[in-house]
């Protein structure tokens, strides 16, 4: 069934607008897709590394504090392997890819400009 006139003119506004938005293309760009699970995932890094030192610091004082500190870190690696897992493996890629970016970018700086 084809949309009518008046159907066609509210989807064109619609159109317009969602082209215009700097938010919205901002939201569903490859970056912008995996930004929530790329920050998700580098908490739980400071995560892991907060329960390995407070495991290490805390065997002194009692094995059951240790443990506190044992399951800190196992959240955080849990957590770790669900958004990476979320993100998929074109999420990683499209991560890696704007990590190495600002990298390449800087090459060809360097390359296009040597000291002297």
């Amino acid at each position: 069934m084809p949309l009518s006139d008046e159907e066609q003119r509210i989807l064109r506004g619609i159109e317009e607008q969602l082209e215009t938005d700097e938010r919205f293309a901002q939201a569903v760009s490859s970056s912008g897709l995996y930004r929530h699970s790329a920050k998700t995932v580098r908490w739980a890094i400071l995560g892991v590394v907060v329960g390995l030192l407070a495991m290490v610091l805390s065997l002194q004082i009692h094995y059951a504090v240790a443990f506190v500190g044992f399951m800190i870190m196992l959240v955080s690696a849990l957590s770790i392997e669900r958004q990476v897992r979320l993100m998929g493996k074109a999420g990683v890629q499209d991560i890696a890819q704007s990590l190495r970016g600002p990298r390449q970018a800087a090459q060809k700086m360097r390359d296009r400009f040597p000291r002297e």
